[in-house]
């Protein structure tokens, strides 16, 4: 009688899982450091604190470095442990989520570098951003936080709710828009420091846009339904008479 030599089933889904709250806290503190970078290049806007722009673009290649972790670590438990339902979703959104939280820490060093750029402005609107930004920061922040929180809760309420947010966002990103023009068509001299001001709009705008993602990702990883592009709403696919 021979003795088997593999290790007991439960023990193969113990380590399986053990991973999986390894990968789960990685991404944790990937979107805590992004969020953190975005913070940061808010405050250096805020406070023209060009040290603080500088640690953003300083420690832009922690997220990096964290994106290439995720990856791998996603794609050992796909290769290795086979996953199927909620944790296969939940997999495979991790690796999309990392990339959407790298994109993150690039426009949180996008707004760095315009603080940076500011600099050189003696206008008064270089020293006084748009009310409408502080407020498109403070939503995009917050869309950001509950996002990795709805998928790593698996909770689709929480991830509709994101979306639904980030047309607030929009609408703040236009107003800023027409104000800004604006200020350039009465001044030509606040032309330069406006259209730092813009760039920092847009990018804030993305980075609800990369929120907004998240949050699709959670209501699929919560309810297994596909609401990217509003795929949901549309009519089944007609099937041909035969």
């Amino acid at each position: 009688m021979t003795t088997a030599s593999t290790a007991p089933p439960s023990t193969g889904f113990r380590h399986f899982h053990e991973q999986l709250t390894e990968l789960k806290q990685r991404l944790l503190d990937m979107s805590a450091r992004a969020e953190e970078l975005v913070d940061v290049a808010m405050d250096g806007l805020r406070y023209r604190d060009t040290s603080k722009a500088e640690a953003v673009i300083a420690h832009d290649s922690e997220i990096d470095a964290l994106e290439i972790e995720i990856e791998h670590r996603a794609i050992a438990l796909l290769a290795l442990q086979q996953p199927m339902a909620k944790d296969l979703r939940f997999i495979v959104g991790a690796i999309k989520i990392s990339s959407d939280l790298e994109r993150v820490g690039d426009h949180a060093v996008n707004i760095a570098q315009a603080t940076l750029r500011l600099r050189g402005t003696s206008t008064a609107l270089a020293h006084s951003p748009a009310p409408e930004i502080e407020d498109m920061a403070r939503r995009a922040r917050k869309m950001l936080g509950d996002a990795l929180d709805a998928f790593i809760r698996a909770d689709g309420a929480l991830g509709r709710a994101v979306c639904a947010a980030d047309d607030e966002v929009d609408a703040l990103h236009e107003s800023i828009f027409r104000v800004l023009l604006t200020h350039m068509m009465e001044n030509p001299s606040t032309i330069s420091a406006a259209l730092q001001f813009l760039l920092v709009s847009r990018n804030l705008e993305r980075v609800a846009d990369l929120a907004t993602n998240i949050g699709e990702d959670a209501v699929f990883l919560a309810e297994g339904k596909q609401i990217k592009h509003h795929f949901e709403d549309r009519p089944p696919p007609r099937r041909d008479a035969t």
